[in-house]
């Protein structure tokens, strides 16, 4: 039998002889040390130290996260339709009014339809400061609110979302996607565009405007998809086609955007055409890229085939072939020399329809064909491009709204608006039967 605790085994003698006992009882092998307590002083003081240690980590952590300075209030899942607008009204009267500082033109996040699929207006968003809010277009009511404790750059809206930019430094570099809806946030991204940007949703992208350099993102996750102009960290240099050019006016059609360059090497300006989604992010693809011929050039609109440029001295408007830069036509345009100035924020004053394109030069509003780009009519004294409303057309003028056939440009009526001694320009969206009036800082809201 073997030795308790030991791990050899006593054979018995096949003599039969009685085994040698040894005077003293063998180690054991392997025995265990005894077990070691964990209720130390030393133990307890280690534990304390680890449990401080994370507890500190974790308010750092948070201290100095974006979560901290960050509010987010989401709403219902789901709102009312808004009633459709089967008719002008008679007379319009501001039902409630916001400070949306952040906003350029009025924000309408159009959502699809769940029965058709069609989009359509389903909530008014305004910004300021650092807040977001979703409204309701009828009552002005708050929905959803999304606060940061960083300044917003601005707020637009693209694929049933509120696209909200803010600045943590020099640039405008933090933007988010808020459900149009409810609020809630979807995706973010960081970049690099400039103060002043603006956002504009050329369909599946949205593109950011600036004087040296501007950016593109995908739709959904917002990846960056192009970068144009004066990078500020160059990966791969000689990429971009051009280099040391500013640039003016901005506008977008699906599938491409034109903007105003002014390149040292150039003794006018250039108008080009970007694909917003080359092969790779820091290699533009330019499907036309011209000397316009003048200086002080504005890009008026850009559509799969055309791209339109308004020049002064004479003041003319200049149609060239989007895909070769050839010129098509160029046609005088009744537009004062002063009208030639690069729009704010670089984005061209523009509202189109199926039909028509509205560009406010910024003493008149110029309706041109759709499908050819030259001029079709001209409304006199505007304060901005318009809109339209239950078929027609609706353009601000000094002391309301003017309405008219948009085929033919004939005057159809007058809505008196009460703008309490406001006479800047006004940019108009509709939300059903709510006109909506960006008064500078303010929105106001029309029925």
């Amino acid at each position: 039998m073997s030795s308790p605790g030991s791990d050899v085994t006593d054979i018995e003698d096949v003599l039969d002889e009685p085994a040698h006992q040894p005077e003293t009882e063998p180690e054991l092998v392997g025995k265990r040390p005894p077990a070691r307590s964990w209720r130390t002083r030393a133990d307890f003081v280690a534990v304390a130290l680890i449990a401080v240690v994370s507890v500190v980590a974790a308010v750092l952590t948070w201290a100095f996260s974006d979560a901290r300075g960050t509010t987010s209030i989401t709403g219902p899942s789901s709102w009312e339709p808004l009633p459709e607008a089967a008719a002008l009204p008679p007379t319009l009267a501001e039902v409630w009014r916001a400070k949306s500082g952040a906003t350029q033109w009025p924000v309408v996040v159009q959502t699809p339809s769940k029965d058709t699929g069609e989009e359509k207006p389903s909530t008014v968003v305004t910004g300021d400061g650092g807040e977001v809010n979703g409204r309701d277009p009828l009552s002005g009511d708050v929905r959803w609110t999304y606060k940061r404790d960083l300044p917003l750059c601005t707020v637009s809206t693209a694929w049933a979302r509120a696209m909200a930019l803010y600045s943590k430094g020099t640039n405008c570099s933090e933007l988010t996607s808020l459900d149009g809806v409810t609020g809630e946030r979807r995706a973010q991204r960081n970049g690099d565009a400039e103060p002043g940007t603006a956002l504009l949703n050329e369909g599946s992208h949205l593109i950011t405007t600036g004087s040296k350099y501007v950016e593109v993102y995908r739709r959904d996750d917002l990846v960056k998809s192009l970068e144009y102009g004066s990078l500020r960290a160059i990966v791969n240099p000689n990429k971009q086609p051009r280099v040391g050019c500013t640039y003016g006016s901005v506008t977008v059609t699906s599938g491409r955007f034109a903007m105003i360059e002014r390149c040292p090497d150039d003794g006018t300006d250039r108008v080009s055409v970007l694909k917003p989604n080359p092969d790779k992010s820091d290699e533009p693809k330019v499907f036309a890229s011209v000397l316009a011929g003048g200086k002080n050039a504005q890009v008026v609109a850009v559509t799969e085939k055309l791209v339109a440029v308004a020049m002064p001295n004479p003041s003319r408007l200049v149609v060239f072939d989007a895909e070769t830069g050839n010129q098509i036509t160029e046609t005088p345009i009744d537009v004062p020399a002063v009208d030639f100035t690069d729009p704010p924020n670089h984005v061209t004053r523009v509202f189109a329809t199926k039909t028509n394109v509205f560009w406010f030069t910024g003493s008149r509003t110029m309706a041109l064909s759709h499908d050819t780009l030259t001029p079709l009519w001209t409304a006199e004294g505007t304060v901005g491009a318009g809109t339209t409303l239950a078929g027609r057309a609706i353009i601000p003028v000094k002391d309301g709204l003017k309405v008219f056939e948009q085929a033919t440009g004939e005057v159809v009526g007058t809505i008196r608006v009460n703008r309490d001694g406001y006479t800047g320009p006004v940019q108009l969206a509709t939300a059903g039967p709510v006109v909506l009036e960006q008064r500078g800082e303010t929105l106001v809201a029309l029925r």
